[in-house]
């Protein structure tokens, strides 16, 4: 067990990159140039020249959000685990007719978690018992020694865990002569388990939130008019944490119709308010809906008098199989079995109040699994301006001085320190993924409907304007037509302190980018793509109660874990604080998470370059693996991109050949499998046309593109080739491949695409040939043209090759216009030289030494032969005279 008071130590810090204004051109190129250091640590910031300030383009007067609550040590894997512990272990005394009560031990709640597993690590209760080792659970939970705490720890143990744990193995108690909480004098030492607002601050003045309330209820899905109010709560169903696909439905409210329901009595009890700690606290214990029968004056009779002869051949006791003794014979509201109150262990002294359920009806319902874990959504919408107002207002109360006094490193401890606390419950809100194609994003739109200055413009047009960056044509995404939100369309984020987001990686492995508009600092955490699985491996191992119900946990974006415990695990983290104007890049499969420091502003979105391509292939791999579906068909994209190779970036076209190459290779293996099989019929189908649960695979959920198998028995499922043993239990004659491509027209499609690769090299060569007259031939100045613009037309780079060729035509050109304006202003008279007889041989010598056949050589011969003639005879003449030098 790691100690919990451990004082929060700050990783290492991230790469810090300024680029110059000529590197600042070109994003995705210096993207791709610092990539070699980045990408080892995961994250990487980039801080802009200091007078690119693009405006704050959002509306602000119009902007309305409807933030999300966070519970903070809610966030916190092993928080959580012990928290859904608590739960658990206050269901099951509650469905007997008990309150659960935590006691303090040393001034603090003690932690029953830790205690439980401690027991079980150390060989269980009855060892620990025998060998007295209460002492060593005491040291091993961190207790001081000499304070006789064990024995406190095992009273503890007994009365509260130790029958939860009997149960949940299915074995019988231990036998205990009181029942656990019936004791008013007892519990005066134990403080309430749910406690519905401990929080240090409220975090908005208008609503409050109880803490883990109906935790283990479904939430309500959102009514028609609902959305009418809030437009963008149908948005986060279809957006919110985990893939970001189309797909859930949602529940129209029946105005007309009246539901009438039987009035059920819930197991519900109030405790009263009782000095703990510092100050005052009031719980309502857990409210859960369970399916119980109604609580009526029958039911009771029932079970205190039994002796009506009707009923005495009818209820016996389900251990003893006697009916006597009615008067103690206990009645379940669950299954109607029957128990005499001796009988049980441990026994009770007498008939309960209330409902109560017999311990077949308690194991079912405590070996139920906890519904997944997710945000819930504010129930106040909020302007900008009232949110800052709550936002500021909250930071200053809770660390009692001015927001802009409070230290980065303050915060960042307070922050780790209440995540890991199951004592307070710190409650923020968190305006996270607001789509900025309905709310504005923050830089300038080129096409929006305002007129934007010029300065506007050139802000809009900026490859590092987060609406530009994933359209590049750098950008893979450039080739997808739908607009996916937070991938190709930017997302929008408004802070407050605290409020963070968890530990991810992006959709499909991609890059993203995130640029703080203003406000206070964003805390970043980041881990490179090498330590992916050993950051997952490590929090598997260390909290496997919550991957075993949700084995994608790490894909919907709810759980946190202290970076000083998954470094003391080996995985290696760095940090960062972004300061308003500075981007963050996230590289491919680096897992990322952060908080911020206070109120702020910020907008991210997803990119996808060259390099990103066999990431992007390796992860529809895992996510197959996890049967998680994909936001875009990977095939699909390649496809796209090969069917059109002339519109392609040269290094991307370079970079889907070699993708294609595997694509077809593993496409023509599957399919020989499939003819294996005995599948002979075969139907082309426009899988792009088709809507994407509509080509999922019923197996792995991949969306498939280039082939599918389906069988003519069973319409309504296929599955990909790699799972078509999945499909169903019909003959493989009934089975048909369903394909978007021949294997003869894969192969065409992969030439163009090698023509279009090896183009550049082609050209590069035609070249260099030219350039250096390797043949002997020297170009004319239309074929070196030509050859220019070649490049620019195929989108080559700008080489050295090419800038060669470029310096080449402009010395032509030069040459040209000088020889032409010689030409067309000959000497009318012979004392006006334009040019000396050796300016004129230079300029010969350079014409003959181009890589370039110029007619005009022959007018600068003619040029030079008149000169000799008639203009140095002259010129010697007058110059003799004159007792001058002779002219040059």
């Amino acid at each position: 067990m790691e100690p919990g008071c451990d004082e929060f130590l700050p990783p290492p810090e991230c790469p810090v990159f300024e680029p110059s204004w000529a590197e600042f051109q070109d994003p995705l190129g210096y993207i791709a140039k610092i990539r070699p250091i980045a990408e080892k640590s995961g994250i990487c910031k980039i801080r802009p020249p200091a007078d690119w300030q693009p405006p704050f383009a959002v509306e602000v007067d119009n902007f309305r959000f409807t933030p999300r609550v966070q519970r903070l040590n809610e966030l916190e894997a092993q928080t959580r685990v012990k928290l859904n512990y608590l739960d658990q272990i206050a269901k099951f005394w509650e469905i007997q007719g008990s309150s659960l009560k935590i006691p303090n031990v040393e001034r603090k709640i003690l932690d029953l978690y830790s205690l439980s597993k401690i027991v079980i690590e150390e060989g269980g209760y009855e060892a620990i018992c025998k060998d007295r080792r209460w002492a060593r659970v005491a040291q091993r939970l961190h207790y001081p020694p000499g304070k006789n705490i064990g024995s406190l720890l095992r009273s503890h143990y007994e009365r509260i865990i130790y029958p939860y744990e009997m149960f949940q193995s299915g074995a019988n108690h231990v036998q205990c002569n009181t029942h656990p909480f019936d004791n008013e004098v007892k519990d005066k030492e134990y403080k309430p388990h749910s406690i519905p607002l401990r929080q240090s601050v409220q975090p908005s003045k208008f609503s409050s939130y109880s803490r883990r309330a109906k935790r283990l209820q479904p939430d309500p899905e959102p009514t028609e008019e609902d959305i009418e109010k809030h437009p963008e709560l149908k948005k986060l169903q279809i957006y919110g944490p985990g893939p970001k696909m189309m797909g859930l439905g949602l529940m129209a409210k029946d105005k007309d119709k009246t539901v009438h329901k039987k009035v059920t009595c819930p197991p519900t009890v109030t405790v009263k308010d009782e000095q703990s700690g510092g100050g005052n606290v009031s719980s309502t214990l857990l409210k859960q809906h369970l399916s119980l029968e109604p609580c009526t004056k029958t039911t009771m009779q029932l079970r205190k008098n039994h002796s009506s002869a009707q009923f005495i051949d009818s209820y016996i006791c389900q251990v003893c199989s006697r009916g006597d003794e009615d008067d103690k014979l206990l009645f379940c509201d669950g299954c109607d079995d029957n128990y005499h109150i001796f009988c049980l262990l441990p026994p009770l002294p007498e008939i309960p109040r209330g409902i109560w359920r017999c311990p077949k009806c308690i194991l079912a319902e405590c070996k139920q699994p906890p519904e997944a874990f997710g945000f819930e959504q504010a129930t106040q919408e909020y302007s900008l301006q009232s949110f800052g107002e709550m936002a500021d207002s909250f930071k200053s109360d809770y660390f009692n001085m001015p927001v802009h006094m409070v230290p980065t490193e303050l915060v960042e401890k307070e922050f780790w320190r209440l995540v890991s606390s199951i004592e307070e419950d710190v409650t923020v809100e968190y305006g996270a993924d607001i789509h900025s194609k309905e709310f504005g994003s923050g830089f300038p739109v080129s096409n929006s409907k305002q007129n934007l200055s010029p300065e506007e413009k050139e802000y809009a047009t900026s490859g590092w304007n987060l609406n530009v960056m994933p359209v590049l044509d750098q950008s893979v995404l450039c080739h997808i037509n739908a607009d996916i939100s937070g991938m190709k369309v930017p997302w929008l984020y408004v802070g407050m302190v605290f409020s963070a987001f968890c530990w991810h990686i992006e959709d499909h492995w991609s890059y993203s980018i995130n640029y703080l508009h203003w406000g206070e600092p964003k805390t970043w955490y980041g881990v490179p793509s090498l330590a992916a699985e050993h950051l997952e491996e490590v929090m598997k191992m260390l909290t496997p109660e919550l991957f075993d119900s949700q084995p994608d946990l790490l894909h919907q974006l709810v759980t946190l874990m202290n970076p000083n415990t998954l470094m003391s695990h080996g995985v290696p983290v760095v940090r960062t604080n972004q300061c308003a104007g500075e981007f963050v890049i996230t590289f491919p499969r680096a897992y990322h998470s952060g908080f911020n420091q206070g109120y702020n502003f910020a907008e991210a979105v997803n990119f996808c370059t060259a390099d990103w391509l066999p990431a992007g292939r390796q992860c529809i791999e895992h996510y197959r693996r996890l049967r998680r579906y994909c936001v875009f068909s990977h095939e699909e994209l390649i496809c796209k991109m090969a069917a059109f190779p002339e519109t392609l970036d040269l290094n991307l076209a370079v970079a889907v050949h070699k993708e294609m190459f595997i694509m077809v290779q593993e496409e023509r293996r599957l399919r020989k499998a499939l003819l294996e099989k005995g599948v002979t019929e075969a139907e082309r189908e426009a899988f792009e046309l088709l809507p994407d649960d509509e080509r999922q695979c019923i197996k792995c959920k991949t969306t498939c593109f280039l082939s599918a198998l389906a069988c003519y028995d069973c319409p309504d499922g296929l599955v990909c080739l790699s799972h078509i043993n999945d499909l169903c239990k019909c003959s493989s004659s009934r089975q048909y491949l369903r394909y978007r491509y021949t294997l003869d027209e894969l192969p065409t499609m992969l030439h163009k695409l090698k023509i279009r690769a090896e183009s550049f090299d082609t050209w590069a060569n035609k070249v260099r040939v030219a350039l250096e007259v390797e043949d002997g031939r020297k170009r004319s100045f239309e074929e070196l043209r030509a050859l220019e613009s070649e490049a620019r037309e195929r989108r080559f780079p700008n080489s050295e090759l090419l800038q060669r060729l470029k310096n080449c035509l402009s010395e032509v050109e030069a040459c040209i216009a000088q020889v032409l304006g010689l030409v067309s202003g000959q000497v009318a008279r012979m004392d006006t030289p334009q040019l000396t007889l050796t300016e004129l041989r230079v300029l010969l010598e350079q014409m003959g030494s181009l890589p370039c056949a110029m007619h005009q050589i022959g007018d600068v011969k003619v040029l030079s032969w008149k000169w000799r003639r008639y203009v140095f005879p002259y010129h010697l003449c007058v110059y003799s005279m004159q007792g001058n030098i002779l002219p040059d």
